[in-house]
């Protein structure tokens, strides 16, 4: 399967996302809320001049109806990419299809999964792509 690169502006907001999680994991280690890390997660990648958008809601189209009620997504950066928080003893499989709904509802390429209960935030970060 082949699989097409992610664009490099797709890419460089990661980066930023990715670096703004090292700051906020050594900063406050393992141990704490999820909403916490997200509070400051979001706060970082806004000091970096990105725009954030926190608790998206997205609609479930069920019975050929919009339902508002259903899921909601952690981080939105830039309209762009993905970013689901978790704090939690290790990531399942589940996790990963949680973002890869995500990504599909938002029609984007690229999320990252995050659980900041881990002692290095390098361990706790997996990238999720679809094609």
């Amino acid at each position: 399967m082949n699989h097409l690169p992610i664009p490099d502006d797709i890419e460089r907001i990661a980066k930023i996302c990715i670096n703004s999680a090292f700051k906020v994991h050594s900063e406050l280690g393992p141990g704490l809320l999820e909403s916490v890390y997200e509070t400051c997660l979001n706060y970082e990648i806004k000091k970096s001049g990105l725009k954030v958008e926190r608790q998206v809601v997205l609609p479930i189209v069920y019975d050929n109806r919009k339902l508002d009620d259903g899921l909601r997504l952690d981080l939105f950066v830039e309209k762009r990419l993905v970013i689901e928080l978790k704090a939690v003893e290790s990531l399942l499989p589940v996790h990963t299809a949680q973002v890869m709904t995500y990504l599909k509802l938002t029609q984007n390429r690229l999320g990252l999964l995050m659980n900041f209960n881990v002692p290095l935030i390098k361990n706790g970060i997996k990238r999720v792509v679809i094609d």
